[in-house]
């Protein structure tokens, strides 16, 4: 496989947490303060395993979703690359919530930093001796989750994809992650064995299919030869778009381009079909019949689904393994660690192996 993109800036060290996993509401409020938004007190923490997400409710009735960044996670310029490209999405009318413009209070801290994407401020870095901590401010946007067992949902989804797409092909990122199967893979693998994630009873067969399984994904990858690149959502699974029927031509939208990266269009497609056969088949034909009003799609992508949700598989139990010392995960992924947890995982890629078997003839 030879890909061309953007280079893969390294996230910032950790240098101090504090301010992020034990954010208070004043906190909160204060970080609002410093960049002009003065909050009633209200506060709502939002589900986000990731990042620190919270709505809050401005003096002027309006309402905010300031969400703070993990630290170490992404450098500044990948934070304000993902800005860039929600701002310029905004601009083409494709409906996602951009981050607002953030100004200075005229009493904000010395320690206050507003970086820009673009020319408009973005990103706040608010340092102090007590914290360091960076996040931006985006309109309150609700939604439901599409219903993807409708025809004209999945048509709608297709088009909207398509033209986030159109936009995301212009130019590449230059900071954020390139998709690279062998490096994600094998970092990946690595960071659960050398780790001691995986029990000592499973360790040996687990290991062996997973091994099998990246050794699969790569020759997969190697079958396709040049792959085309662009900038994507990254994370397109059913939570991550949210519908509503008054949003302009789609009624799809996305409030968080958290993941976005460069890789295949596919990417960003598979996550939307669900079941098996030829039911999959038919919700694929419609997500394409959508995204082809705005896009060409390269039909061999379709080889590389399985390939794809491969990764995703490995990847997924490498981040579960780098946020364990983060007390939200063993709280709520008790099972992540357990010989039942690698067992499954084991058999789950036994049939991804069997799944990405190339097709004879």
């Amino acid at each position: 496989m030879r890909v061309s993109g953007g280079a893969y800036d390294a996230p910032m060290p950790h240098r101090n947490a504090l301010g992020y996993a034990d954010l208070t509401p004043q906190q909160v409020l204060d970080a609002l303060d410093a960049v002009g938004l003065r909050g009633d007190g209200r506060i709502l923490q939002l589900n986000s395993y990731e990042n620190r997400v919270f709505q809050v409710f401005l003096e002027d009735g309006q309402a905010v979703v300031p969400k703070f960044y993990r630290p170490g996670r992404w450098s500044d310029a990948q934070i304000v690359e993902e800005h860039d490209f929600a701002l310029e999405l905004a601009a083409a009318e494709v409906p996602v919530v951009a981050p607002l413009l953030l100004r200075p209070s005229a009493d904000a801290p010395p320690g206050l930093r507003l970086l820009p994407a673009g020319d408009a401020p973005t990103l706040a870095c608010l340092d102090s001796a007590e914290a360091r901590y960076r996040y931006a401010v985006s309109p309150r946007q609700a939604g439901r989750a599409p219903e993807l067992d409708n025809p004209e949902t999945l048509l709608r989804l297709g088009s909207f994809i398509g033209r986030l797409h159109a936009v995301g092909a212009r130019r590449p990122f230059q900071h954020r992650r390139v998709l690279d199967p062998r490096r994600d893979g094998r970092w990946a693998l690595a960071l659960l064995l050398d780790g001691g994630f995986v029990p000592d009873d499973q360790r040996a067969a687990w290991q062996g299919r997973c091994e099998a399984a990246l050794d699969a994904v790569e020759a997969a990858f190697e079958r396709f030869g040049e792959l085309t690149l662009l900038r994507l959502h990254g994370d397109c699974h059913p939570g991550n778009v949210l519908w509503r029927d008054d949003v302009a031509s789609s009624g799809a939208h996305v409030v968080d381009l958290d993941d976005a990266f460069m890789g295949p269009a596919v990417q960003d497609l598979w996550m939307l079909v669900s079941g098996e056969g030829e039911a999959a088949a038919q919700q694929r034909r419609l997500l394409l019949r959508g995204y082809r009003q705005f896009m060409r799609f390269d039909e061999r992508e379709l080889m590389l689904i399985e390939p794809l949700r491969t990764l995703r598989m490995v990847r997924h139990s490498a981040w579960l393994a780098e946020r364990w010392a983060d007390p939200t995960f063993p709280l709520n992924f008790p099972f992540f660690g357990t010989s039942a947890y690698w067992s499954e995982q084991a058999v789950q890629l036994q049939e991804q192996l069997e799944a990405m078997q190339p097709a004879s003839g």
